[in-house]
């Protein structure tokens, strides 16, 4: 590896309620495509487990079998997912990983092994097919990766919600992993759960209603409790982020300014400084908009429902460069209260905690094309009505 091939390294920032800018970590994004899904060429040609093919960058105790971090995240999900080697899990996955997904949190390797052979025994034909991969270093030995995927296959066994329905799926996930040394130590995933159920068959909202009066009777529904949203604090202003049109144009001043002034600060007058005219919107539950008219309306919506909504990027990472664009993904989480009227239903007063993780491709200084999935079915059974 050449000097030029190295990620270039970038210091991260937070902002506090000052305006004080601080670094938060240091890690090191790619500055260009050449290890990417794109350059890796077609994934049925490269899934030859466990063959050996030349190291094309740095990975200190990673298996020799691996050339690079994409090779590592598209084998391991083939093989256990479509190669059904379910036990590789031991040793691709940490003994003791937090996994935060669209229906809770778990802590180690064998809930995930668990609901691996489950999804498998509902869906035995599962194919996963790689959309996008956006890694970056972590600083040290170890990658952050976020793999955007489609899951395939027929529900020929029971799953979660009963017995097989004989009906296909098409379900797209994302999730972001921290892998050291040949194994996946931090994991968030979040599936298009709602989805997947309403290409099932299932009513959704009769279904999350369904999920609410199980997780009540068992002891374990929890509703979501949050103080007053920093961003009316004391009724006062948000506090301002990044500046999106700084001069000259920045990546990670464009992505953090841009979410905040139109998700916090309801400017949404900025969506056409920020977004390409002809974008394309892929949502949650497969909403499939076009342009910049369907978008703003989109985020009108939300914000309607939980007027008091506070929007924070917890973490961002990108691939690229100004002349060839760039891979930009991001993971963030909403608190608000459901006091709006939408497609949600009547308001219910109901403190809502949503999270997701969202892609976009950046080109010529505009969002052309972004990609969202989030919690949505969990959203749903939080505002369910309680069985009487």
């Amino acid at each position: 590896m050449t000097e030029a091939d190295r990620p270039r390294p970038v210091t991260m920032r937070t902002v506090d309620l000052a305006g004080a800018q601080e670094p938060v970590d240091r890690r090191a994004m790619p500055g260009d495509f050449s290890i990417s899904l794109a350059a890796t060429g077609e994934p049925d040609a490269v899934m030859n487990f466990p063959g050996r093919a030349e190291r094309r960058q740095e990975m200190p105790g990673w298996e020799d079998t691996f050339s690079d971090i994409i090779d590592f995240i598209l084998r391991c999900t083939h093989l256990i997912w479509e190669e059904k080697a379910i036990g590789y899990l031991y040793e691709a996955y940490g003994s003791h990983i937090p996994v935060h997904s669209d229906s809770g949190t778990t802590y180690g390797r064998e809930p995930v092994i668990a609901g691996t052979t489950q999804f498998l025994a509902a869906f035995p034909d599962l194919r996963i097919i790689p959309d996008e991969i956006i890694w970056c270093t972590d600083g040290g030995n170890g990658f952050w990766t976020s793999h955007r995927c489609m899951l395939v296959g027929r529900n020929t066994g029971y799953s979660q919600w009963g017995r097989p329905t004989g009906r296909k799926i098409a379900v797209r996930c994302i999730a972001d992993c921290l892998s050291v040394g040949n194994q996946i130590i931090k994991e968030f995933v979040v599936y298009n759960t709602a989805s997947m159920a309403a290409q099932l068959g299932y009513d959704v909202a009769d279904l999350a209603r369904r999920e609410r009066a199980r997780r009540i009777a068992a002891g374990h529904m929890v509703d979501e409790q949050h103080g007053e949203p920093q961003r009316i604090l004391g009724q006062g202003r948000p506090a301002r982020a990044l500046d999106p049109r700084d001069a000259p144009f920045e990546i990670e001043r464009f992505v953090r300014g841009t979410f905040d002034e139109i998700w916090n600060w309801r400017l949404l007058d900025r969506v056409e400084a920020s977004y390409a005219p002809s974008l394309r919107f892929h949502g949650p539950t497969d909403r499939e908009m076009y342009g910049l008219g369907d978008y703003k309306a989109w985020i009108l919506a939300l914000l309607a429902m939980f007027p008091d909504a506070a929007v924070t990027l917890d973490n961002a990472q990108w691939m690229g460069n100004p002349e060839e664009g760039y891979l930009v993904a991001t993971r963030w989480h909403l608190v608000g209260t459901h006091t709006g009227y939408g497609f949600y239903g009547p308001p219910t007063g109901r403190a809502v905690s949503m999270w997701g993780i969202t892609h976009q491709r950046i080109d010529d200084g505009r969002i052309v094309e972004e990609w969202t999935v989030n919690n949505e079915f969990e959203v749903l059974v939080q505002l369910a009505p309680d069985p009487q």
